[in-house]
């Protein structure tokens, strides 16, 4: 006998998806400005900001596709767990990429400070000033989100970190352009680039973790294993397995063995009562297997 439940976006999620999408639409135009900029001014420090809005426009783009994934159920039967892992995969292959831009940044910047080349500090200081107002008001639009969803809270946490990197960005243009000390860019790009490394290495952490189906770091399974025994009725708990589907959606799935005296639609209430409760896991499938009067109710043998 099993039971689960589908695990819906968040309402919270959902009336946020107009903010969310334009905050997308904003930085990511902005990102592209600064890469161009870069390009055209010399500057290695704008470079990497364009890389750090990168990780912005790549957090709330998987806000996003959460959302829509949890909107829009795949037509095809035999996708039984939908398109969520996509997000998951997406967001292991923009960490290679953005490691790789990470890297070449810091790269770069160690051949610049041996050889400082000049950077148009003007333009510089302009783009990065528009990219620092483009932040801003992508923090205004998530920051009432960030409050109700922990998707929302993600990509408005990437934003708020990606304010120092402008704001570095602004300070290296104003040494430049007031005392042509150019060690300043590459200096502010090593800063940057160191930043942005160990969120890449997390980043790329969380993804393996999803597709080899470890269980979630914050959920101790032995303990989950241990508070299932406890629900009245229960002798045994085997073949449990908790994993995360997608961010943010934990799912597990457990054999309960039941004492025959007891009904089991209240077991199966109390255990999924439990485990959402205590566990913050919403989607559980539970088998129910209750012993025959004539068996002991203890620890099964399989």
């Amino acid at each position: 006998m099993g039971a689960g439940h589908d695990h819906g976006a968040s309402a919270a999620g959902q009336r946020h998806y107009g903010r969310l999408w334009a905050a997308f639409v904003l930085l990511a135009t902005f990102m592209v400005v600064e890469a161009v900029a870069a390009l055209l001014t010399g500057s290695l420090a704008l470079l990497s900001d364009a890389g750090h809005m990168f990780t912005d426009v790549l957090g709330i783009g998987m806000a996003l596709a959460a959302i829509a994934a949890t909107r829009r159920r795949s037509g095809d039967p035999q996708r039984t767990f939908g398109l969520y892992r996509l997000e998951v995969l997406a967001a292991l292959a923009n960490a290679v990429l953005l490691a790789g831009v990470a890297l070449y940044v810091l790269i770069e910047a160690v051949r610049r400070v041996g050889a400082p080349q000049p950077v148009a500090a003007e333009p510089m200081l302009v783009v990065a000033a528009a990219g620092l107002v483009a932040n801003i008001v992508a923090f205004g639009l998530l920051r009432a989100g960030a409050r109700e969803s922990i998707n929302v809270r993600g990509a408005y946490l990437e934003v708020l970190a990606d304010l120092l990197g402008s704001v570095g960005v602004i300070v290296a243009g104003v040494v430049i352009a007031t005392t042509g000390w150019w060690y300043a860019d590459p200096l502010v790009a090593v800063g940057v680039g160191v930043f942005i490394l160990p969120r890449t290495w997390r980043l790329a952490r969380t993804a393996l973790r999803i597709l080899i189906q470890v269980a979630p770091e914050h959920v101790d399974v032995p303990r989950v294993r241990s508070r299932l025994a406890t629900v009245a009725g229960v002798c045994d708990v085997h073949d449990l397995h908790v994993w995360t589907l997608t961010p943010g959606m934990e799912v597990a799935s457990a054999h309960l063995t039941v004492d025959p005296s007891v009904e089991v639609g209240v077991a199966l209430r109390d255990a999924r009562q439990l485990l959402h409760g205590e566990f913050g896991i919403e989607h559980a499938t539970l088998q129910v297997e209750p012993l025959s009067p004539a068996d002991p109710c203890g620890p099964a043998d399989w």
